[in-house]
């Protein structure tokens, strides 16, 4: 839902610094696996209990994660590029909350499932949903210049980061925080669906 407003403000400076980086010789493929070097190395904080440390690297790698389309955008642009960097982002959102589970097993457990299930029912109503977009030749900009075509939702890639902070602010909390996200990314799947029923049927 947050994605699109926030692409209007993001973009600009990650162009720029994109089209930097590409001058020096950085790929946009090192880009997307540094962060999710980092994004991983922010869920062993989290499972070391160390939440509020993990922040750091956690945001940096949403920060790489932006900047990859930028660099590719400065240089050339491949197919490969974005399977490699959805692949990268979905591996990041499982490690996450699964490293809370880690963290405390007895009280995260049982919310952590729900959640991650929730999250491969989301994500697979996505992907669903750009297979079918890719067939019709579907096409939008309201996100970026993407390899993939991202349908809008309730819960997108800002509202999880913003979750995930706040995960980390407040553990102690990760339970009733991950069953309430949890309902959303379900509903969030829901309604892809119906309106994928709308447009595909």
């Amino acid at each position: 839902m947050l994605d699109a407003p926030m692409r209007q403000i993001i973009d600009p400076p990650l162009t720029v610094l994109g089209r930097r980086m590409a001058r020096v010789g950085v790929t946009a493929n090192q880009v997307t696996l540094t962060g999710l070097a980092l994004g991983l190395a922010a869920a062993a904080l989290i499972a070391a209990n160390r939440e509020t440390l993990a922040l750091l690297p956690l945001l940096a790698s949403r920060l790489a994660d932006g900047l990859d389309g930028a660099v590719a955008r400065a240089t050339r642009r491949t197919s490969f590029g974005g399977y490699l960097d959805i692949a990268a982002d979905f591996l990041f959102y499982g490690a996450v909350p699964f490293a809370f589970v880690l963290a405390d097993p007895a009280a995260n457990g049982t919310a952590g499932a729900f959640l991650l299930a929730s999250f491969y029912f989301n994500g697979t109503s996505f992907l669903g949903f750009a297979i079918l977009a890719e067939k019709r030749r579907m096409r939008t900009t309201a996100r970026g210049l993407k390899s993939l075509y991202f349908s809008n939702g309730l819960l997108e890639g800002t509202e999880t980061i913003l979750f995930f902070v706040a995960l980390c602010l407040l553990p102690g909390l990760f339970a009733p925080l991950a069953w309430a996200f949890g309902a959303l990314c379900f509903l969030t799947g829901a309604l892809r669906i119906a309106a994928a029923r709308r447009i595909f049927l």
